[in-house]
């Protein structure tokens, strides 16, 4: 390990940062960036940390010495190595938009993932998968076989050793057990016409009602459908003269774009539940960099 992050939610309280940074720092480590926050709201601290061992430090060694400070001011904190690639599990069924996205991302390294496997209930998107070498398995879903689909789907995640499910555009829900099971581990995208335009078609909707933006939000999966902690979204402009295909074309675009940034965000560490809310740091620098720019 060369680098580290460092997250830390605490009450909140004076001298959390000066006890963060003397520790790194009497353990051979430097601060390279750093991001925190304070909810006057909660009383909720929220802090992440990029650190570089400079004496060779062990992430164990670090770790083990900051029990005492973190118990002295009430932190739950994570130190993760920085350098260790994050095990994701991507699902889709028929619409492959946000999957290719994922996948040209992951094959330049702009996404520094492990993808151990892409899970679909159709058969679409096996020979890409099978092209990327990456393990396909088809679970198909019906009323019928839900638990058992169920079951399988959490055989997979213990054998591949997965901390991510990624749903990219899969159309099945997720039981309540597996929603808690997982909290804070399954991230799902969808269009931002929720409530508004709910059930098939919700494109064919919006145009049909004149909307003027298109919008997608990513979020952490939970019992509630749709409604989980919030992790991105953003919004394309829409004009009169756009054809209902265009918002679906756009609305893809779009979709696919904030999954990708709240995976990245994810990955990174840089998001923190905060209730029914999230805190979401701003990247590192570098951390957009791929092996393959230009």
């Amino acid at each position: 390990m060369s680098k580290l992050i460092l997250n830390v939610t605490c009450p909140t309280r004076r001298g959390i940062v000066a006890a963060i940074a003397t520790h790194l720092a009497d353990n051979g480590c430097n601060i390279i960036d750093s991001a925190q926050f304070d909810d006057v709201d909660t009383g909720r601290f929220f802090m992440r940390v990029t650190a570089v061992s400079e004496t060779g430090s062990t992430l164990a060694d670090i770790r083990a010495g900051f029990e005492d400070v973190a118990a002295k001011l009430e932190m739950d904190y994570d130190f993760h190595d920085a350098g260790e690639n994050m095990k994701v599990i991507l699902m889709v069924s028929r619409f492959g938009h946000c999957l290719n996205d994922l996948l040209y991302r992951w094959r330049i390294g702009a996404l520094p993932i492990d993808i151990v496997g892409v899970v679909s209930n159709h058969l679409d998107y096996q020979k890409v998968v099978v092209n990327h070498d990456i393990p396909f398995f088809h679970v198909p879903v019906t009323k019928a076989n839900k638990t058992e689909a169920e079951a399988r789907l959490r055989d997979i995640v213990r054998d591949s050793g997965a901390d991510l499910i990624v749903l990219a555009r899969y159309m099945q829900v997720l039981s309540d057990t597996l929603c808690k099971e997982m909290s804070g581990r399954i991230i799902n995208i969808h269009h931002s016409f929720l409530p508004s335009f709910k059930g098939a078609n919700p494109y064919k909707q919006a145009y049909q009602r004149g909307v003027k933006l298109i919008g997608a939000t990513a979020h952490y999966v939970t019992a509630d459908l749709d409604e989980g902690p919030i992790i991105e979204q953003d919004i394309v402009r829409i004009t009169h003269a756009q054809s209902p295909e265009d918002y679906v074309a756009l609305g893809r675009d779009v979709e696919s774009q904030v999954l990708a940034r709240a995976v990245h965000a994810h990955i990174h560490r840089r998001v923190f539940k905060n209730g029914n809310r999230t805190v979401v740091f701003p990247a590192s620098p570098g951390s957009y960099a791929s092996e393959r720019m230009g």
